[in-house]
């Protein structure tokens, strides 16, 4: 994976991508709030060169998520199927998959457990 920038602070936002069997990964880390709303846009999009656009997102590494990155997750989400594609999420922890369910994402953008589960299914 090749890192978009490395956390220069506890908890700053950093992103990995990679490109598995023709699905865009976006691997996150740290926090996600509305300093880093646009870095996160720029992340998720930057996988909207591929048509259709496949996207999981590893949220193993977020320690917190407001509603910037709902917004986004969902943003990206329609653009994807638009694009006829899909987005999905992965091993979002304890805390942010509450913050998922209690909003609805987990109704409308699949998630899975793990990476490996999202990228099977």
């Amino acid at each position: 994976m090749t890192g978009i920038q490395e956390p220069a602070r506890p908890g700053q936002l950093s992103v990995d991508h990679v490109t598995l069997g023709g699905v865009q990964v976006v691997a996150l880390h740290g926090e996600i709030d509305h300093t880093v709303k646009d870095q996160l846009i720029d992340a998720l999009l930057s996988c909207g060169g591929a048509v259709p656009m496949k996207i999981v997102v590893d949220l193993s590494e977020v320690t917190f998520m407001d509603s910037s990155g709902i917004n986004t997750l969902i943003t990206t989400q329609k653009k994807a199927n638009t694009a006829q594609g899909w987005l999905r999420i992965a091993g979002a922890q304890e805390a942010v998959q509450r913050v998922l369910q209690i909003v609805g994402v987990d109704q409308i953008i699949d998630c899975h457990p793990t990476l490996e589960h999202a990228l099977r299914h």
